[in-house]
């Protein structure tokens, strides 16, 4: 047989006997050596301290003398060992060999170019640069004849290699088989009987493609190839470890995926949105969801106390995935090189950790996310608010200064000057709005609002909404009566980040007893201003404020006046819009210790900028005199007034319909977040405690014609690393990206890869069956734009494809396996196509597409311990198709497990089909598979009212897409006679022919 069963290596004429050439250290004896001794004698610790990979090294020896010594047998050690059969160990060298290093010795030893790469050469133990997966993608010719019945150039191929192993192909599958097959691995799902009849009695020539290109327009295509991406990724929704926290919102990268196979979206843009989303659209909404691929797997939340053990803990955490990349887009086991030199593939332990400060930056995290039609429709209702807010400020400005005037200024004497308008006023002894804006207050606690204004108990406090605009340099002010002199760091009024962290605060007696302060977190900003102990703020109100300047100078003022000392501070706290807000009666944060206040809040005000002595002691003068929105309309003349109660009124249905949409518009997305990282050592051995040199991030060196420098410096931006790795992972020159994806598409339509290890094209993975095919198919998908949908109607259209599965012994004799396809393999459904199949046929599937998955377990934390209990879920939602499960790691699913449903803790590139006594029990006996029955069972009872037989009928067709034969009808019509219709129907859920896709 010509079969290349796919080591490629470039065997030199290392393997050529000694007579044929005169031997060249760099053609011959380079890869002599790398292949046969530097498995031993070369690296940091070489056996024996000799390190065959330099010139020097090789002549210096190492424990037993000199290994290399021009022209001299006798003094070369390397010769002795090799003559004495000892060298290698177990497997001396072959005559020729050793007649190749005799006649270099005797030649004077010249060294080559170099030192020898001990990760160049492929051997007989490990894979080197020339290893097959490795070498450039040429399009190979196709087959020079064509075999009647080829329906496309796969075919020529699978027939060439039937032809010399003396094999033929099978006859084409009849049309019910074949529909039933395409429609389960395109969708996942059974066809339903009109589909089926419809198929089968179609005349049309094309009538297959028609079928194809209707199922690949399908929404359930999507579904069911998601199913095998979230398979390979090793996607769950728990974090796992001994806490499992569930994360609720893990969902969306289900999604985002479904959708981007559902659309076609190109396998090359598929994969750099996983990678580097951020960096390609860092604006479009989806780009979180498509970076849930860097979180999908398992994330240890137990923080351990030793700097070391967090620090290993973090290298673990990317060793996972460094391997799930790899091996997902390369079929390189890169994690494998994290403590030495990759034993069998040529993977350097400095590139492992090359590729580790590509991805030291990221981590898990759950973000929030506004859709972009939503924030527009917010950006167009605020612009309209400001119009109107500021329409009705100027209308009302004038009046209100004249209104002030009057009242403030006693008689006789000159009126103040008009003050700044406060962003934000308070006038407590009529309830807690802003007078001025939206920063409207809430009680917490048991306190109350009189005729005097705000009770503080020590125990309540009023928190505003945020701040409508970002704040820095301001003013505080505020009109309080204390219950106590003796209180002790209450606050009066404080503007804190709504964290409570960082804050600005009018404090009482917290420094120093009976005084005023001006507080701030940890005194970083602020501190005593030495001022005179208050005397009567216990019977009387008494009006204090604080101004803080840009510059950060910090001044109080009693009454008007100022109070003690004003100081210089670090400069003021930045307080944002949104994320801010005022407190009353509380210092900062939460309730409790000293930071509550006693007594009564009669008014405040907050300035955005930092108020003059004048104007302090003018809005100090001022507390008491409050214009209501009446007063200004008292002043209006009927139109104005009329036109400005419209405009109030819009103004509050926007604010309104603003804060309901800013409420319920955002939806949070468990994704990566990303970080700068620090400087990537390579850990010598793995160990945290041992860093050596300082990494650039990096690609591999061993892709042939693709150089893995990404042109990168050790401290690039952290998003750069990740886009620039997904371009060279990409790039059309990688012969691996499109040679593992063309093998996994390959694996699931056939049930076995050409390669039969989807994730590993190295060293310890197979070796294809057809090489050239697989180059082909890797090619085709390069060349079709990477479009998967051409790659499955290509393969799907195949003759190879459409043939019976038909056992034929004496082929079976020749290739038990089947690697040649000289049939089609039966396959077992996996898991979730066979419960989606039993409600499809009993008509309970709920076809609804997208969203938070369903829950079929009892979740609950205990004693440290996310805890997840399998209940029967009953209902129409949790119907839906399985892939819309809430995938728990430790949720896990008895009736799924026993079909050999896999951990989502790790990747299963391919899925194993156990046939044991539990599946067959479980699908007679197990709760989900008795309702199942029974639905089918009325289902056929009320189409066919008490006629046995036609209800037969209906059972077959609905699970089997055909009629029985009239010895099975009989049969079964007999059997439910005896035991009835759902117990019949059991059966056949559990027969072969429902279980198994021929």
């Amino acid at each position: 047989m010509r079969r290349v069963l796919g080591m490629v290596c470039l065997w030199t004429a290392a393997s050529i006997p000694a007579s044929a050439q005169s031997p060249e250290f760099d053609r011959d004896i380079a890869p002599l050596i790398a292949r046969r001794c530097l498995s031993c004698h070369a690296g940091e610790d070489p056996q024996g301290k000799l390190d065959l990979t330099r010139q020097e090294t090789a002549k210096t020896g190492g424990e037993s003398g000199p290994a290399v010594v021009p022209n001299d047998l006798s003094a070369s050690q390397l010769w002795q060992r090799i003559e004495a059969d000892e060298m290698p160990p177990k497997h001396p060298l072959p005559a020729h060999e050793r007649a190749l290093l005799k006649e270099w010795l005797l030649s004077g030893a010249a060294w080559g170019s170099g030192a020898i790469d001990p990760l160049k050469y492929t051997s007989e133990a490990r894979a080197g640069y020339d290893w097959w997966s490795l070498q450039p993608l040429k399009r190979p010719r196709l087959p020079a004849k064509s075999p009647a019945g080829c329906r496309n150039p796969i075919d020529g191929f699978i027939r060439e290699e039937l032809a010399e192993a003396r094999l033929s192909v099978a006859d084409e599958a009849e049309r019910r088989v074949l529909i039933r097959r395409l429609t389960f691995d395109l969708t996942g799902l059974p066809p339903s009987p009109p589909e089926v009849e419809h198929f089968v009695n179609d005349p049309a020539p094309n009538a297959y493609e028609q079928l194809v290109d209707r199922l690949l327009a399908s929404p359930h295509y999507g579904e069911r190839w998601a199913r095998h991406w979230l398979d390979v990724v090793r996607f769950g929704e728990s974090n796992g470890f001994e806490r499992d926290l569930p994360r609720e919102t893990a969902w969306h990268y289900r999604d985002w995926v479904i959708e981007a196979l559902n659309r076609d979206l190109p396998y090359d843009e598929f994969v750099r949105w996983q990678l580097a989303a951020d960096a390609i659209a860092s604006e479009d909404p989806a780009a979180p969801a498509a970076l849930g691929f860097l979180v999908a797997g398992p994330h240890d939340t137990v923080v351990p106390v030793s700097v070391r053990m967090r620090q290993t803990m973090r290298h673990d955490e990317m060793e996972d995935l460094i391997g799930v990349v790899s091996q997902s887009f390369l079929g390189l086991t890169a994690n494998c090189a994290r403590c030495h030199d990759h034993k069998f593939d040529p993977i350097s332990t400095k590139e492992y950790y090359q590729l580790a400060a590509v991805f030291a930056g990221v981590d898990h995290v759950e973000r929030t996310i506004m859709p972009a039609e939503a924030q527009r429709q917010l950006d167009e209702w605020q612009r309209e608010i400001a119009v109107l807010e500021q329409s009705l400020k100027e209308q009302a400005g004038p009046i209100a200064a004249e209104i002030v005037a009057a009242r403030s200024t006693p008689t006789g004497a000159p009126a103040t000057s008009v003050l700044p308008a406060p962003v934000a006023l308070w006038d407590f002894t009529t309830g807690l709005r802003d007078r001025v804006g939206s920063m409207h207050g809430q009680w917490h606690g048991e306190g109350k609002q009189t005729s005097q204004g705000i009770e503080v108990d020590g125990q309540s406090y009023v928190a505003t909404a945020p701040l409508a605009k970002d704040v820095v340099a301001k003013t505080l002010e505020a009109r309080v009566r204390l219950a106590d002199l003796e209180q002790r760091g209450g606050g009066v009024i404080s503007l804190q980040t709504l964290d409570g962290n960082t804050f600005d605060a009018i404090v009482f007696g917290e420094q120093q007893p009976q005084r005023w302060m001006a507080g701030s977190n940890g005194f970083v900003r602020t501190a005593a201003f030495d001022g005179a102990a208050e005397e009567h703020a216990a019977a009387d109100f008494v009006t204090f404020a604080i101004v803080y300047g840009a510059d950060g100078s910090v001044t109080g003022y009693r009454n008007g006046q100022r109070y003690g000392r004003g100081y210089a501070s670090i400069g003021p706290a930045r307080f944002a819009a949104g994320e801010a807000q005022l407190v009353f009666g509380l210092r900062h944060g939460s309730v409790g210790g000293n930071r509550m206040l006693k007594g009564t809040i009669s008014g405040a005000k907050l300035y955005d900028r930092a108020l003059s002595a004048e104007e302090v002691a003018a809005s100090a003068s001022q507390s008491g005199v409050v214009v209501t929105e009446a007063d200004i309309l008292e002043r209006l003349p009927e139109p104005a007034r009329r036109q400005r109660r419209q405009q109030a009124a819009d103004l509050v249905r926007l604010r309104d319909q603003h804060t309901r949409l800013a409420k319920s518009a955002p939806y949070k997305i468990y994704t990566a977040g990303v970080n700068q990282p620090s400087d990537m050592h390579v850990l010598r051995r793995g160990n945290v405690s041992d860093p050596g040199d300082v990494v650039a991030p990096a690609g591999l060196s061993a892709v042939v014609g693709l150089p893995g420098d990404l042109g990168l410096r050790t401290d690039a931006l952290e998003r750069q690393r990740r886009d620039r790795l997904a371009q060279w992972i990409t790039d059309r020159r990688n012969p691996l990206f499109a040679r593992v994806m063309a093998n996994r598409l390959w694996h699931y339509h056939f049930g076995a890869g050409l390669t039969a290890t989807p994730n590993d094209l190295g060293f310890n993975g197979g070796r294809p069956s057809h090489p050239e095919l697989l180059d082909w198919l890797a090619s085709e998908l390069v060349d079709s734009g990477y479009s998967l949908k051409h790659m499955h109607r290509l393969l799907v259209t195949s003759a190879t494809y459409r043939q019976s599965s038909q056992h034929r012994p004496a082929a079976a004799a020749v290739d038990a396996d089947n690697r040649l396809l000289w049939r089609m393999s039966p396959r077992r459904l996996d898991a979730e196509s066979l419960r989606d199949a039993m409600l499809a046929a009993t008509g309970e599937l709920n076809t609804a597409l997208g969203g938070k998955g369903y829950v079929d377990f009892n979740s609950y934390f205990f004693k440290g311990t996310q805890f997840y209990d399998p209940v029967d879920a009953t209902g129409y939602e949790t119907q839906r198709r399985t892939i819309y499960r809430m995938w728990a790691r430790g949720g896990r699913n008895p009736f799924l497990d026993t079909f050999d449903c896999p951990d989502p803790s790790t990747t299963t590139p391919k899925r194993s089909a156990t046939t044991t006594p539990l599946q067959a029990l479980s699908l007679l006996n197990n709760a989900f598979s008795r309702r199942m029955a029974e639905t089918l069972a009325e289902s056929a009872r009320s189409a066919c009212a008490n006629d046995r037989s036609a209800q037969v009928d209906y059972c077959y067709e609905h699970l089997f897409a055909r009629l029985p034969s009239n010895e099975e009808r009989t049969f079964v019509t007999k059997f439910v006679e005896q035991h009835g219709l759902s117990a019949a129907c059991r059966g056949l859920m559990n027969s072969s022919e429902f279980l198994y896709v021929d």
